[in-house]
This record gives structure tokens, sequence and C-alpha cells, in this order.
């Protein structure tokens, strides 16, 4: 906060004219020239002098006349992104991937609201390309996905890691006890559209391998997560997805790992926004935030 005889400075600077600043400041002229005075006496300098009855700015007035109005323009914009620090806060608008939205935002989310009351939500759920583009467009401010991104063009943080594992019903029936990914390659693969953090994630592991989605004998096309899951659990396929994502399934023996060897894929959630945003250290908060309410 800059010292308010600063204001009247630059209220003489504009006028020249003690009376007239006084005027505009809705103070006495007595009070402009005691302000002006303890000024000089502060910088050990003259500001202001009289030639004749006509006031003038000396060098050293001028030199701080140039950098008061900087400092005053440096304060304006400082009150203005503290203010949008608040206001980005407590109105969040963001994106998540489907599988991070079911693992990770449905359980923080709950106590996040109740630790921040006055919080404003708008939450876009996407695949991990929707939600690119819709930060590319302006339309989101960061996101939280599980799908890959150009590392060059946004600044990022791990969220988690996670463990990415085939799964099946328990009473699934096979045409041969699988050992080995090629021994998939005769069931049905329940998997999710193009542009799926999920779907990308099993693309690269085949491709690594010298394989792809089109191995299989045959694929269901599901842009439901929760879908997919159900359609696993009744035998109706088998399907690859993050591990934290059917946690109660497995734990009920709803479904079960499909053991292969050497089979051992993890891959990371990331929170995500563009690179070089004024807006990093808000982010960066949130990320803490949102981190707090996991480890509740």
């Amino acid at each position: 906060m800059l010292d308010f005889r600063i204001d009247t400075f630059l209220q003489v600077c504009h006028c020249m004219n003690y009376t007239k600043a006084a005027e505009q400041l809705n103070i006495t002229q007595p009070a402009v020239s005691q302000h002006i005075h303890y000024l000089e006496n502060y910088y050990h300098t003259k500001l202001f002098v009289h030639e004749g009855k006509k006031l003038k700015i000396t060098e050293a007035g001028k030199v701080l006349q140039q950098v008061a109005t900087t400092m005053i323009n440096d304060e304006n914009n400082l009150k203005q992104q503290l203010l949008n620090m608040s206001d980005a806060l407590t109105d969040l608008r963001f994106g998540v991937t489907k599988t991070v939205g079911d693992v990770v935002v449905s359980k923080i989310l709950p106590h996040y609201l109740k630790t921040y009351p006055d919080t404003h939500i708008r939450m876009k759920v996407g695949n991990t390309t929707e939600l690119l583009k819709s930060m590319e467009e302006g339309n989101l401010d960061f996101a939280l996905v599980e799908g890959y991104f150009k590392k060059s063009e946004y600044d990022y943080i791990r969220y988690s890691t996670e463990n990415y594992i085939p799964v099946c019903s328990p009473q699934y029936r096979w045409k041969k006890k699988p050992e080995w990914i090629e021994d998939l390659f005769s069931e049905r693969l329940l998997v999710r559209e193009p542009g799926s953090g999920t779907r990308e994630v099993l693309e690269r592991y085949l491709e690594t391998n010298n394989f792809s989605i089109e191995n299989f004998k045959s694929t269901a096309e599901i842009g439901s997560l929760r879908t997919i899951i159900d359609l696993a659990k009744a035998g109706c396929g088998i399907t690859f997805l993050y591990e934290a994502a059917v946690k109660e399934e497995l734990e009920k023996g709803e479904l079960v790992k499909i053991k292969l060897n050497k089979f051992h894929v993890y891959h990371d959630f990331t929170f995500l926004w563009r690179k070089g945003s004024v807006y990093t250290e808000i982010y960066q908060t949130l990320f803490h935030r949102f981190s707090e309410e996991r480890e509740e």
C-alpha cells in the first residue's frame, strides 16, 4: 500500500497548483503543502520550485513522478491479481477424465466442499483429448487426467501413480487359460472410445510389444466406464483399467485380476494447466488442497 502523500504529490504534478490539487483531493491547501514538505524531507530533495507565481517540478520531482506512477500501476495490477486469485480459488472451472472422476474426484469433492463451502464448481467430464481441447479454447482452467499429453505444452504435477490391470468375471469362460497378453486376443475386449486415457495406456503397451487393439478377435467400444465394468462382471468380455477403479469389485469378488506374465503397467494421474499461466501459483494451491482432501 503506497503512502497517501504520494497521491497528493501526483495530483500536484497533474494540476501544477497546490490550491487546485487540494480541491481535487477534497483536503485543505495547507494539508497539500504539508504532504509535499514531508516527501521533500523524506527524500532530502526539492520536488517543486516557484518561478514567480508559477509552480515548476524539479528533475528529482520528475523522477519521483515517474517511479510513483509505475508503483501505482503495479499496485493496481497486484490488487486485480489478488482479486482474481481469490475468485479462482472459489470459482473452479476444471475437467476430469471419466476414470479420474470415479476414482479420485468423487472421493475428494464432498470433503472439499464442506471445507470450502463458498466454492462454486463447474466440472466437465470427458476423455483426455476433449479436456485438453477445452483448456486450449479457454473453457477450462485446469484438469485432472490419466491420458497422455504433450508435456512441453502444459505445466503439471503428478497426482498419483496407479496400477493398470486386466480383469474379468470370476466365472469367465476361457477358450484358453491366459498366460501372456497374446492369449487374450481370442477374447472380446471391452474398451473405451479413442481419445480416452484408459484406452491409450493399453494401445501404447500393445505397440511396444508389436501388437494393436486390432489383434483382438472382437471388441466392444463403450464410452461409459461403469458400463464396461458391468459388462465385465456379467462375463461379456475382458477389459483393462486402473485397479483403483474396480477396487470395490475386486474386494467383493465380482471381478478378478487376469494374471499375465510380464504385464506390469503403471500410469500417472496428472494435474495440469496451460504452460506459463499467470495463475500457476493458484493452481499449485488448488493441487495441494485436493491432495489434502485425498489424505483425509
